[in-house]
């Protein structure tokens, strides 16, 4: 900084010269100078000001920022550092065909006690006593005085539970947040989906692990993240499950059955659009399997999958259609069905002792459900060609259904499939299979004649799977099918603008020490519709099942199982899409006259 001289020498001079005080020359250029510094000295303080003022209002807005954050954000109990590896929680949703919710995450909290944090000890067992019912005060105050450092208190809470142990304030009581299965529809599809449970468990988490159902059998993909959270998308139709369930519900009420098991399968892909078990359960809050008494009887029993049963007289159309494929009989081809048929110690009754022979057309034999009937027609295709034409339909193995309940449903047999069992299983006795093998039998024998196999997945551009039977004699089959709604056993299965086609199935129950029950029936009917152009099949099998509406019960498949059939298709046909065909009404003949 180069300062100006406070006596310049020229203007000391010019003022000599002209008798002024040279002195005041040197006092007014140092007023100047400290007027100069002075200046500068207020510009750098002010400088210094504005700095440090923007400073602290950045400080405090960080503050106030951070104080806004935390009063917006949800309370939080402090958490100790958790040790080991972390858990994943995240579970992905399971959907229907359409991508409505079947099954999704809720976030909760667990509750744990830090036993030597605990204030007033006696105090919490008493509250917690009050708050959940089944905690008893004295086991909890025993565990609060004793030993142990840890201990669970709850696994999940409800949110006003959760609030409730917070206004106890003992600050040894905490909160531990986790993710849990929740099934918006309740009952709805709790077999299919089967429930999940807590796996490894932390303070800060917990693993959700499928124990049953489609949890269980695609737990590893739910679990997965290299998938992204991407839900697991059934074939099921959640509106299509309602309303068979709600009818199927109430029609096992109305017959007095025990137990009831439907599925309702699109007959060219294998896709099961709906599935239900009756007793059913919510899988939100899954029962214990019972130690005793029967397992068919609890509500985790899946009647469709692991139901196996003799399904009675709907096995005869696979005799009559492997029959024809053969070219061993025709739709009209006369077959002996005088009755009873005697085979060395075995006799062979019709229903009620009636005879329907001498002779019937092998349409008549579906028709009427003629045993012996359809014995003769067994015989004639033997018991090799025979066991080998039910297992090329699956009816030898378990369902390769995406369950994990599955694999243990196996077809029940005979080892030795003798000239008697031939004639038996050919009218589905001594051959006992599940709900859901008789759907996939009769979609892929109905459905032109290609194999399909059964799945709970949505499946786009299905290719036909292997040949069964030629066109022909699956369109055959389903004609036979449709005479016995119009004129047979299943005339309660007649729906208007619907055309369905069906069979009726009542069987005997087996004794648990050998023999049959004389009146306790498993009745079934295997439906298809539309018959002209087949789009699904239908299965309803009722347990004990009893019209009690007259004087004596009536405990067959046409007084039971057809009638809830036929509502199930009267409510469900719609919601698939089905347009009613409108039966052609012939016009009147009109004569012309003169006038």
């Amino acid at each position: 900084m180069i300062r100006a001289p406070l006596r310049p020498l020229a203007r000391i001079l010019r003022a000599r010269e002209a008798g002024e005080n040279p002195d005041a020359i040197e006092a007014e250029n140092l007023r100047l100078r400290h007027e100069n510094m002075r200046d500068a000295s207020r510009l750098q303080a002010e400088g210094r000001l504005l700095v440090l003022s923007v400073f602290f209002f950045c400080a405090f807005a960080l503050v106030g920022a951070r104080m806004g954050l935390l009063a917006a954000s949800e309370a939080e109990e402090p958490r100790a550092q958790a040790s080991g590896a972390a858990i994943v929680a995240q579970r992905a949703d399971i959907t229907d065909r359409n991508g409505r919710i079947l099954a999704t995450n809720m976030y909760t909290y667990s509750l744990y006690a830090q036993v030597p944090d605990m204030v007033d000890k006696p105090k919490a067992a008493r509250e917690l006593a009050l708050i959940f019912p089944d905690l008893n005060e004295q086991k909890l105050l025993e565990d609060f005085t004793g030993k142990r450092k840890f201990l669970w208190i709850r696994r999940v809470l409800s949110p006003e539970q959760k609030q409730a142990v917070h206004d106890i304030g003992d600050p040894g009581l905490l909160f531990g947040p986790r993710e849990m299965r929740l099934y918006p529809n309740g009952k709805l599809a709790a077999h299919i989906l089967g429930g999940a449970t807590f796996g490894r468990e932390g303070v800060h988490s917990a693993e959700v692990i499928g124990v049953a159902g489609v949890e269980k059998a695609f737990d590893d993909f739910l679990r997965d993240p290299a998938n992204g959270g991407k839900p697991l998308q059934l074939s099921i139709d959640l509106t299509v499950q309602s309303a068979l369930r709600q009818v199927l519900y109430g029609g096992m009420k109305l017959m007095n059955a025990k137990g009831a098991a439907a599925v309702l399968m699109n007959i060219h892909t294998g896709e099961i659009i709906s599935m239900v078990s009756l007793p059913d359960f919510d899988p939100n809050d899954r029962p214990t399997p019972a130690l005793t008494g029967d397992p068919a009887d609890s509500p985790l029993f899946n009647r469709a999958v692991q139901g196996v049963y003799e399904l009675g007289s709907t096995f005869k159309i696979f005799a009559i259609a492997q029959s024809m494929e053969l070219g061993l009989n025709g739709p009209d081809t006369m077959v002996d069905a005088n009755a009873p048929m005697k085979w060395g110690k075995f006799t062979i009754r019709e229903f009620e002792n009636k005879n329907y022979g001498p002779k019937l057309s092998v349409t008549d034999v579906i028709v009427k459900s003629s045993n012996v009937g359809t014995a003769r027609i067994a015989m004639e295709i033997g018991a090799q060609r025979q066991k080998e034409f039910l297992r090329t339909l699956g009816f030898l193995e378990a369902t390769p259904v995406e369950m994990v309940e599955a694999p243990g449903a196996r077809p029940i047999f005979p080892s030795n499939w003798s000239e008697i069992t031939t004639i038996t299983a050919s009218y589905g006795h001594g051959i006992a299979a599940s709900p859901l093998h008789l759907a996939a039998g009769y979609s892929s024998l109905l459905n032109g004649g290609t194999l399909v196999t059964p799945t709970l997945l949505k499946r786009e551009n299905v290719a036909p799977g292997p040949r069964i039977v030629s066109k022909q004699v699956s369109a055959a089959a389903r004609d036979m099918l449709r005479q016995v709604v119009v004129r047979g056993t299943a005339s309660f299965g007649a729906v208007p603008g619907y055309e369905v086609g069906g069979k009726t199935g009542t069987a005997n129950k087996p004794k648990p020490n050998g023999g049959y029950y004389d009146n306790k029936n498993i009745n079934t009917f295997a439906a298809v519709f539309p018959t002209s152009e087949p789009e699904y099949t239908l299965i309803v099998t009722m347990d004990e099942a009893s019209d009690n509406s007259s004087s004596k019960p009536r405990r067959t498949a046409g007084w039971t199982a057809v009638p809830v059939a036929a509502e199930v298709i009267r409510r469900t046909a719609p919601l698939l899409g089905l347009r009613p065909i409108i039966e052609k009404v012939g016009l009147p003949e009109v004569t012309l006259t003169s006038n």
